[in-house]
């Protein structure tokens, strides 16, 4: 498969061309990754006793809210696929093409102006079907783009139409973008996000894919013979794509410059794309096989870890389950920049990985009815993130800190 052009984004050598497929792996990497670098950093720290109630907390919360995968389907900017799975049918090709831009472009929407009216953000509906207007930030203003696009008669999702620079020029990706009448801020890392469009776009129309995520999906059932699950896709994917290929050469030990450079994984938005995929297209019978995953073993979900960003960091730091050192706290206080592949903002994101396989071991430890897994977990502490920065809910019944500051770095990993 020819690719095209490394992108001027992707800067670490260790990425600059796609690898030959590799042996699949058995085990997620990015699981002994975060061990080692959190053991590595010893920066970040992780409270087990704060695992433990946080866990109590976790669990009383999702079964009562009767929070499942098929939760994904109540986002209201959310395109759902239509039932029973028909690829054949025009809805499930788009709605899969949806998924796939967003996983591409779904990195770094922080904001120098967090909390004011006038940082980025998207106006368009409250809802699809909404008759009220609303701003959208975060990352709800990347989908409030794309879903108020696709409203307009722009098809920006077709990777066949954003590859394509004749098609779809620069401009109109920037209307596309465009801010909301009161931001003063454009969207983050605009370059970084054209040159992935162009780049997985162009991967996705080789001859291999057909042009479309829903050929890419084909593609790797036909290499596993109908037999591949999660992690086998988030390998495809990271073998396929380098704007994927969330990895950092790491040395575990400081100053010591003869130690070997290793390779590590954190794969968050590989993990996140195929995590999306099986929450969209969960059956309604949790007992019908998977559409996308159809083989012996399913899904096997279970595989995944967390998504190692800044905003899951933030609210297991005020569920008192990270602890962090004072001059950690001082900087993030302080809005200080991490680079990305520093000590102190790996250790963020490999303790926050190693935390939430923590409280899934302590909730099948009590032996819970409900299905726990690190995506679920995921989904729900990043719903609570959000939730509980904005005043709409507190966390009552167990011990938490002030919510701090997320971390900052500018990245397209996440």
């Amino acid at each position: 498969m020819a690719l095209p052009p490394t992108s001027p984004v992707f800067d670490e050598k260790h990425i600059e061309e796609s690898p030959k497929p590799s042996t699949i792996h058995a085990t997620n990497p990015v699981v002994s990754s975060a061990e080692f670098v959190l053991e590595k950093t010893n920066i970040v720290k992780i409270n087990n006793d704060a695992v433990k109630k946080a866990t109590q907390y976790i669990l009383q919360k999702v079964v009562s809210e009767s929070y499942t995968p098929r939760t994904w389907r109540t986002h209201p900017l959310h395109i759902c696929p239509p039932e029973p799975y028909d690829p054949e049918d025009i809805l499930t090709g788009a709605c899969l093409n949806w998924l796939f831009l967003i996983s591409s472009l779904n990195f770094s929407f922080w904001s120098e102006k967090e909390g004011q009216l006038d940082r980025y953000g998207v106006e368009w509906w409250t809802s699809w079907g909404s008759e009220t207007m609303t701003v959208h930030t975060g990352y709800w203003s990347l989908v409030a783009a794309l879903n108020r696009a696709l409203e307009e008669g722009i098809p920006i999702i077709d990777p066949k139409f954003y590859s394509s620079e004749t098609l779809c020029p620069d401009s109109l990706i920037a209307h596309v973008f465009r801010a909301a009448p009161q931001s003063t801020e454009s969207m983050p890392l605009f370059n970084e996000r054209l040159a992935i469009m162009r780049e997985v776009g162009a991967i996705l129309c080789s001859d291999d894919f057909g042009g479309s995520y829903l050929g890419f999906l084909e593609a790797f059932q036909r290499r596993h013979e109908n037999q591949g699950t999660a992690l086998d896709l988030v390998q495809f994917v990271t073998d396929s794509f380098p704007s994927f290929r969330d990895e950092r050469m790491f040395n575990g030990r400081r100053g010591k410059l003869m130690d070997p450079m290793l390779t590590v994984c954190f794969w968050k938005r590989p993990q996140i794309l195929v995590a999306e995929t099986w929450a969209a297209f969960y059956p309604e019978n949790p007992y019908t096989p998977h559409p996308i995953f159809p083989g012996l073993n399913g899904a096997h979900i279970s595989a995944l870890t967390m998504f190692a960003d800044y905003r899951v960091p933030q609210i297991l730091h005020h569920m008192r389950i990270l602890a962090y050192p004072p001059s950690l706290v001082h900087k993030l206080r302080a809005g200080t920049r991490f680079k990305a592949g520093s000590r102190e903002e790996m250790s963020l994101r490999a303790a926050s990985i190693v935390a939430v396989e923590r409280v899934r071991s302590e909730m099948m430890r009590c032996g819970s009815d409900w299905e726990a897994s690190c995506v679920l977990i995921d989904f729900y502490l990043w719903d609570l993130a959000k939730k509980v920065q904005k005043g709409e809910e507190c966390t009552e019944g167990i011990e938490t800190n002030d919510i701090l500051p997320a971390h900052r770095t500018r990245s397209i990993w996440y």
